[in-house]
């Protein structure tokens, strides 16, 4: 018999929503995340019940605790239950009426087995009860120890009732997988054109999802030879990625793996899109690291400083930490004014930066004030 580990099941927040409903008669489980990131012993974020009450007693019950029920999505069963501050997700068991390869019609059932077989992977169909016990219904276990990744019953089937579970299968492989199933495999590389039909936003989110894994390049590897990347990142450059250094900021494994615009593509936001472009640039004009850690910061410098090293050159041995390695310029507009005014204080300016980064962040602030003078009086 597998547990949980005590500590996950010792939240009092929890505990008081596992109270609720079971005080109406009701059963309630955890279940997918929490159950297999606790038995993986890695972080729990939030933890998600299955109940076989109906949303609406859901909402009574909780009210009757005195917790706050939110009808996230009730019209498919769930009701966000607040407890201390924290929301946890109640869904009644369901199964699949009918599919569209995007959205499902449900019907709520009390059967946890009917639950568990319309789940996505079965390292995600794990139910575990309130003193710890896990059950396992679809081989979940087996596959959770071998770190297998496969499909709850027949692959192409669960596929063509989503089919971004095509790019999940490849995200919780990058995440939680060393084995891919190679019927699953199989159904992804068959059936990679229902991804026509998801929204770009959609896949954009799951290929941001993946590129955060710790290591995602051995999921790539098996998105490109399935023919995947290719559906969603046309004229993809993986090589790029696989020479990367990993751990790497996810928009630089972006950058890395595509260096078109991607803003409509995957609908990314306004920042992101900028921060990739910026990238992009930096890596297509080979920017040195005084550049890198002048013009960028943050997980800005340290995704270029990566990208770079992946270019013909070759890598820039003894190349510290971008991250917080920036030298602003000592001189001002103020030290060129009056002397510059308009346009030729611009030119000073971007000139003095050019001096000073070149010269490695070294040159004192009147050898700056030269150059930016000569510069401006320069048309």
């Amino acid at each position: 018999m597998t547990q949980l580990p005590p500590r996950l099941l010792q939240d009092f927040a929890l505990q008081s929503v596992l109270d609720a409903l079971e005080a109406g008669g009701q059963r309630a489980w955890l279940v997918g995340g929490a159950v297999r990131n606790a038995l993986l012993e890695m972080p729990v974020e939030d933890v998600d019940l299955a109940t076989d009450a109906l949303p609406e007693t859901v909402m009574r019950l909780a009210q009757a605790a005195g917790l706050k029920p939110v009808p996230t999505g009730i019209d498919h069963g769930t009701v966000t239950v607040v407890a201390e501050g924290r929301g946890f997700e109640v869904t009644t068991l369901r199964r699949d009426v009918e599919t569209d390869g995007r959205h499902a019609v449900v019907a709520f059932s009390d059967d946890l087995a009917q639950d568990a077989h319309r789940r996505d992977f079965t390292m995600n169909a794990l139910y575990a009860d309130r003193s710890g016990t896990v059950i396992d219904l679809v081989g979940g276990l087996d596959d959770l120890r071998a770190r297998r990744l496969r499909f709850v019953g027949d692959p192409a089937q669960r596929i063509r009732e989503d089919y971004l579970r095509i790019l999940r299968f490849f995200r919780f492989l990058a995440w939680y997988g060393r084995d891919a199933d190679p019927d699953a495999v199989g159904a992804c590389a068959a059936l990679r054109d229902g991804l026509d039909g998801i929204s770009r936003e959609r896949i954009g989110q799951e290929l941001r999802k993946l590129l955060m894994a710790p290591d995602p390049v051995a999921a790539v590897r098996l998105m490109q030879h399935s023919g995947v990347l290719d559906k969603v990142l046309p004229q993809a450059t993986p090589e790029r990625l696989y020479a990367l250094q990993s751990p790497a900021p996810w928009l630089a494994r972006l950058a890395a793996l595509s260096q078109a615009d991607l803003t409509d593509a995957l609908r990314l936001s306004r920042s992101d899109a900028r921060d990739h472009r910026i990238l992009v640039t930096a890596m297509a004009e080979n920017w040195s690291f005084n550049r890198i850690v002048y013009r960028l910061g943050g997980d800005l410098a340290e995704g270029a400083a990566a990208l770079v090293q992946t270019n013909p050159s070759g890598p820039r041995d003894g190349w510290p930490d971008a991250r917080d390695a920036a030298c602003p310029l000592p001189i001002t507009a103020a030290d060129l004014q009056p002397r510059l005014q308009g346009p030729a204080l611009g030119r000073g300016l971007k000139a003095a930066e050019e001096a000073w980064i070149d010269s490695g962040f070294a040159l004192p602030p009147p050898a700056l004030i030269d150059i930016a003078c000569l510069a401006g009086e320069t048309p």
